[in-house]
């Protein structure tokens, strides 16, 4: 016998936990299956802990700019407050009775175990069917990417799972990939005593980011001691008297921990997708403006290849809830997402980078301007690097692209994530007063390096 109810949720990552919470408040009857932690990646191995060794490491480096600036200062890294605060404060020793429980309490039926979709409306979960009247809502996530490397599999290396348990910093680590994950663990653990190495296959780190972000945070890297070495690929892993030994390029690099941080993917196929008429072998699951996949299927989250951010999973969470519940609302829009790198100084953006715009086919014009063009980065003084760089459609006069970086760049962002989303004209822009002295006022600077 199945179990009837109104709708599955698939995946209780934060997008899905918000969406089977709201639907259960709004009278119908909801099964939430989850194979990990309610509450998914986010809370336990991704945002929250990976920002508190941040904000740990920013500290840190803080402490070293006293000297020249505001007296003396002597400053001795020491990770087990670190670890001790993702341990009780983020994750409850990744324990998730506390969100299971908050989703229970709403009359959700929460299912432990790998969801498989079996059938039009169906869900297997171990021996148990559940079916669903309405529809199913997909949120499955996604998991680290391990490259094929000649024996990396069985060897203790890290993924920022493993990374964000750590209970001491090691004493050499390295890492495997410069996108954002390997860049700021990269950073973190170099402050706090780490000899840190990063290898990236492409030829700069960040990759999806502006040419200028790379350049910048690869200055900055080099700063503190972190050695990066592009266009290195590595043919082979060992693992031998608890030390890593990588093989690349004719050489060799040892260190105590691997970090691998090559990117992330959904596994449509153990999924079951073919059951409901979605290919399996596809990167991610299509949906339309209002989170359609196919007849009676949604899907939110880093499955749909939108942006594999919290902000973005919780965003479609709302439009498929509407649409689920048959109520009116507007259609996803993508052009304005913002995504943050948190290292320092952090790399904020949003829409499309000047190359991306280019290969759209716009008529396209870039101002940029130095942190240091605004007072506040002559005043900040160490640690000031940064600039704005905008991308803007020349033919329609607006903002399609921006990037801040530098101490807040996530923060200094949200204006021109404004101005991106809402098509105000760099007219506009151009016309509003920026409070001086602060480092939102190089926006003000790159719209004049644009108009020139």
């Amino acid at each position: 016998m199945a179990d009837e109810v109104d709708v599955v949720v698939i995946g209780l990552g934060p997008g899905g936990e918000d969406a089977a919470g709201r639907l259960a408040d709004a009278g119908l009857a909801v099964a939430a299956v989850e194979s990990r932690l309610v509450g998914g990646e986010c809370p336990y191995y991704a945002c929250v802990p990976t920002k508190m060794m941040v904000r740990a490491s920013d500290l840190l480096a803080d402490g070293r700019r006293v000297p020249g600036m505001a007296g003396d200062a002597t400053v001795r890294p020491d990770w087990s407050p670190v670890a001790a605060r993702i341990r009780d404060d983020a994750t409850d020793d990744w324990d998730d009775k506390v969100a299971a429980d908050r989703l229970t309490g709403k009359g959700v039926t929460l299912v432990r175990g790998r969801g498989r979709i079996t059938g039009s409306h169906e869900v297997t979960v171990g021996d148990r069917t559940l079916r669903a009247r309405r529809g199913i809502l997909i949120n499955i996530g996604s998991e680290p990417v391990v490259p094929p490397i000649d024996g990396l599999a069985g060897t203790p290396y890290w993924t920022n799972r493993e990374a964000v348990r750590a209970t001491a910093a090691p004493g050499s680590l390295i890492i495997v990939g410069g996108g954002f994950v390997g860049a700021e663990l990269a950073q973190v653990f170099a402050r706090f005593g780490s000899r840190v190495t990063i290898l990236e296959a492409g030829d700069r780190l960040l990759a999806r980011d502006e040419p200028e972000s790379s350049q910048m945070i690869a200055q900055v890297f080099e700063k503190d001691g972190i050695k990066v070495r592009t266009q290195a690929r590595v043919d082979a892993v060992r693992h031998e008297n608890d030390a890593f030994t990588l093989h690349l390029d004719g050489e060799h690099l040892t260190g105590d921990r691997l970090l691998v941080a090559t990117g992330r993917r959904s596994d449509l196929k153990s999924l079951g997708v073919a059951a409901a008429g979605l290919d399996e072998d596809a990167r991610g699951i299509e949906v339309d403006g209002r989170m359609r996949a196919a007849p009676g299927v949604w899907a939110i989250g880093d499955v749909t290849g939108k942006g594999q951010f919290t902000h973005v999973s919780m965003y479609q969470s709302a439009v498929a809830v509407r649409d689920i519940l048959g109520q009116d609302g507007p259609s996803a829009e993508y052009r304005a997402v913002p995504r943050v790198t948190f290292t320092d100084p952090e790399i904020g953006a949003v829409g499309l980078t000047e190359a991306q715009a280019r290969e759209a086919g716009l008529t396209v014009r870039t101002g940029f301007a130095p942190l240091s063009a605004a007072a506040r980065g002559w005043i900040h003084k160490v640690g000031n690097e940064g600039f704005v760089k905008l991308v803007e459609d020349g033919e329609r006069g607006v903002l399609v692209g921006a990037t801040t970086a530098g101490p807040t760049g996530g923060e200094v962002l949200g204006a021109l994530a404004v101005a991106v989303h809402a098509q105000v004209p760099t007219a506009t822009l151009r016309g509003m007063i920026y409070a001086y002295p602060t480092f939102h006022r190089a926006i003000e600077a790159a719209l004049a390096d644009l108009e020139g």
